[in-house]
């Protein structure tokens, strides 16, 4: 029974889990060409959907140079559950020597998406709304991003396309994993349509 004039003693609510979630920051060129190079082909949904199960993240950035013609691809990213960023490209002329070129058919322009700075914008801006951060990529254009989130106890994977990535980031080799450990459940393969039989 409570004495008149005495408060009860309240009991602090216990903290809520954060329900924030972890984000995903995907170099998409550095990815589709790192897995590429090792004789594989990213399964785009299974990727998304592995980034959910294994880690938890409820927001994947896809950052991508933009080309006119891909329009249907950006489109089948974001079916997927990519939030896509779009970098404007430049047609980059290679350097032509008259003499050698003589005969030979007229080389396209290289296009230039370059990302980096998109990737590191996003990741900080968004940097409250998420628990950790995982990288997708092997570029050591990102080491000052991946060592400020490790510093911060941010950092949650760094996933690198293959074991070919940049040295810059061998100091976080704790944090490292493999994409091509993984290339059973994440390797995309054509499949034929087979119809049944009638019976």
């Amino acid at each position: 029974m409570n004495q008149p004039g005495r408060r009860r003693r309240s009991v602090p609510p216990k903290p809520k889990p954060s329900t924030k979630g972890n984000y995903a920051f995907i170099d998409s060129q550095n990815l589709n060409l790192g897995v590429q190079k090792i004789g594989w082909k990213m399964d785009w949904k299974r990727f998304r959907q592995w980034l959910a199960d294994e880690y938890g993240v409820t927001h994947a950035y896809m950052f991508i140079g933009y080309i006119a013609d891909n329009e249907s691809l950006y489109e089948l990213m974001h079916d997927h559950g990519y939030l896509v960023v779009l970098k404007p490209t430049l047609e980059v002329k290679a350097q032509q020597n008259p003499e050698e070129d003589q005969g030979k058919d007229v080389q396209k322009p290289i296009v230039k998406g370059n990302i980096d700075a998109d990737l590191v914008l996003y990741a900080m801006k968004e940097y409250n709304n998420y628990d950790k951060a995982v990288l997708v990529s092997g570029d050591g254009d990102f080491f000052g991003l991946v060592e400020y989130l490790a510093q911060q106890g941010k950092l949650l994977k760094l996933l690198t396309p293959n074991q070919r990535y940049s040295t810059l980031l061998k100091g976080f080799e704790p944090s490292i994993e493999n994409l091509d450990q993984h290339r059973k459940e994440l390797a995309y393969h054509d499949r034929p349509f087979h119809r049944k039989r009638a019976t």
